[in-house]
């Protein structure tokens, strides 16, 4: 399995999981209704940017692309650091989309790193 479709699997997944978490937190924490939209956005955008990537016609494309991704984990890393730290009754899905999160952080620095080699 090529480290493309494994990140557009675990992205997607990661999305999915975005999605439900962000259900339940809003009916229980309505108060903090932006900041679960921006999570939301965040989190889901980057298997989008994903598929993007893969999708694209030129280097440059997919390198933008998954850029944008990087871009969009860090922020969804803050976002659920921000909940962490605020709402600090939250249950154990939190800390496993961290782990998540940054699993796939580190997969998309990986791969723009080596993208970046081989294009000097």
């Amino acid at each position: 399995m090529s480290k493309e479709s494994i990140l557009a699997e675990k992205s997607f997944l990661f999305a999915k999981a975005i999605i439900l978490f962000h259900t339940v937190f809003i009916k229980r924490y309505t108060v903090l209704y932006d900041i679960s939209i921006q999570l939301l956005k965040s989190g889901t955008s980057v298997g989008a940017n994903v598929e993007e990537a893969i999708g694209a016609y030129s280097r440059k494309e997919f390198g933008s692309k998954l850029s944008i991704a990087n871009k969009e984990i860090r922020e969804t890393i803050y976002w659920l650091k921000l909940i962490k730290e605020t709402v600090p009754e939250i249950d154990q899905n939190l800390e496993k989309l961290l782990v998540n999160a940054d699993e796939i952080k580190r997969i998309l620095s990986s791969t723009l790193i080596t993208l970046k080699q081989n294009n000097k």
